[in-house]
């Protein structure tokens, strides 16, 4: 069964060496081999292979340049380039739902000049801010479609203080965390439903449930899982995935809707209440002793 829009972009975003290597990109302008093989501390081969693989996905273009000898560097194409939205809103989720050992850089939006946060809000209508509860998911076509096949096993690292944690990682780097998700935003909380809507096997959805209550993504009541606000708060990520792999790919898939113009989804300054774009934002590195 062909993937659908969300499930082929999973394929091709959906595993942490990626994420990593797109968020130096995004961070530090990095570009070059060596430069992700010092910084993210990758084998020379798996870098390698990710590297061939982006390329291959649209997301990295190479580029020669001259060293003392003809080298290359990746830079990213308007396909990656269109990820800043989600990796912005994983900063945003992160620092505000993991605990972590050194503090994540500081966002500075440069239309006002101050350090602040971001919100998610509707393009459509301009509300903002927008929350699960304020937008209506359908779906079309299986679960099966959106749920791609992992072709990678995940590995979690905390060695720096930019590295994605096991938290995010475990909603996006697997094969089922993302599409379980998915159903708890579309309303779903019994584990009859997740199992009937899911096709999972028993062991394996009971396996999820549980590390998503742990997590604190989920909570159990008696019957029934029920999203967190920490659950809840990862939806602006979801949206943005959503968006970028309907803008990319072919295929049913979920559809989310907020006003009479569907949902637009975009990032709000916290601080001065405006949209912000790419080009309006920089980063503020700590020093880490």
């Amino acid at each position: 069964m062909e993937p659908s829009a969300i499930g082929q972009a999973l394929l091709a975003v959906g595993d942490q060496w990626t994420l990593l290597i797109l968020q130096r990109a995004f961070l530090k302008h990095t570009r070059r081999f060596a430069d992700w093989r010092d910084d993210i501390r990758i084998s020379e081969s798996v870098l390698a292979a990710r590297l061939k693989e982006m390329v291959a996905n649209g997301l990295l273009k190479p580029v020669p340049y001259r060293n003392g000898r003809m080298r290359t560097e990746y830079h990213l194409t308007e396909k990656a380039i269109e990820l800043w939205p989600m990796l912005v809103s994983i900063w945003s989720w992160e620092r505000a739902w993991v605990t972590r050992t050194h503090p994540l850089p500081e966002l500075v939006h440069t239309e006002c000049g101050e350090r602040t946060d971001v919100e998610l809000g509707c393009g459509g209508c301009g509300k903002a801010p927008i929350t699960a509860r304020d937008v209506e998911t359908t779906r079309e076509g299986t679960f099966a479609q959106v749920s791609a096949p992992r072709l990678h096993r995940k590995i979690t690292r905390e060695h720096d203080p930019l590295s994605y944690l096991p938290a995010t990682m475990e909603i996006l780097g697997d094969r089922w965390s993302t599409v379980l998700l998915a159903a708890a935003f579309l309303g779903h909380r019994r584990f009859s439903e997740f199992e009937a809507q899911l096709g999972l096997a028993p062991s394996i959805l009971s396996d999820r449930l549980k590390r998503f209550v742990e997590l604190g993504v989920l909570r159990q009541d008696p019957a029934e899982y029920r999203l967190t606000g920490k659950g809840l708060a990862f939806f602006g990520v979801f949206s943005f995935l959503a968006d970028w792999a309907q803008r990319w790919y072919t295929g049913a898939d979920l559809q989310i809707s907020h006003c009479d113009q569907g949902f637009s989804p975009l990032l709000r300054c916290t601080n001065c209440l405006q949209p912000v774009a790419r080009t309006g934002l920089t980063w503020e590195f700590w020093q880490i002793p």
